[in-house]
């Protein structure tokens, strides 16, 4: 994706206005705690657009009650289901601001998440910025902080597993249009994209978001992560032999020291 050829395709779009990204499937349990978390953002001029992918709980009646309690809240439901990239490119088709976040309808925002990190976008001027997070169980359990390190660019995010989409913002006045990939990892994809031609994702070190783990969700197959990492590199990235070795050697290693310890 070619940044500087790509902004011409942008609608306009409201300067102020964060657009966040919510795609949903079977999240009854958890989704009103994330949303929640969004409705106390000390920062009010947002949208939240939450795409069901054909849940077959309660998850859309229960977005459908938030709808009815707050404009700013949006559903669309997806004729089919299709996966998080899909969900996630159908709420980015309909944004409307000029920056875009991401919230899995698991995860909690810190109530002053989008005030901090957008204060700080603006001062390092950068593509994407991410923060510090921590973890926490279905017990309750929370974790220690995960920092970030200050900057990114293309080559070291192969080898780093430091942005957690649900940290992620955007400023689309630098990314101009962008998409999910169709790929086991579209947010990673989407991040080496925006990261391609020389721009930088920038680490805000303040833990503003909690990142749930359950049990046999998407991310928690380490083999199974690891080798859609590997066909990231090697077939989407396009990466020799011998890159591809390199980048995943520390990917894993980041990994491993990451997760080491709860």
């Amino acid at each position: 994706m070619n940044i500087t050829k790509t902004k011409a395709l942008l609608p306009d779009f409201k300067n102020n206005l964060i657009s966040i990204v919510m795609p949903c499937w079977k999240a009854e349990k958890f989704i009103s705690e994330s949303i929640n978390s969004v409705i106390n953002q000390t920062y009010g001029n947002w949208e939240l657009l939450i795409v069901d992918d054909c849940s077959p709980d309660n998850t859309a009646k229960i977005v459908e009650n938030y709808c009815k309690l707050d404009s700013r809240i949006k559903i669309f439901r997806q004729s089919q289901n299709g996966g998080p990239a899909r969900a996630r490119n159908r709420a980015l088709d309909a944004a409307k601001g000029r920056w875009v976040a991401f919230l899995d309808c698991d995860d909690i925002w810190d109530k002053a998440k989008l005030e901090r990190q957008l204060s700080f976008h603006k001062d390092v001027r950068t593509v994407l910025t991410f923060t510090s997070f921590r973890r926490f169980g279905n017990s309750k359990r929370v974790g220690r902080e995960i920092p970030v390190p200050k900057f990114l660019d293309y080559s070291a995010l192969l080898g780093n597993t430091a942005i957690a989409t649900s940290t992620v913002l955007i400023d689309r006045s630098l990314s101009g249009h962008f998409c999910m990939k169709p790929i086991y990892y579209d947010d990673f994809g989407c991040w080496l994209d925006l990261l391609r031609y020389g721009q930088r994702a920038a680490g805000l070190n303040e833990c503003l978001m909690e990142y749930r783990v359950i049990t046999g969700s998407v991310s928690r197959n380490k083999l199974t992560s690891a080798i859609e990492v590997w066909k990231t590199m090697r077939i989407t990235e396009r990466l020799s032999l011998i890159a591809s070795i390199r980048h995943f050697s520390m990917y894993a290693l980041r990994g491993i020291f990451k997760y080491s310890r709860f």
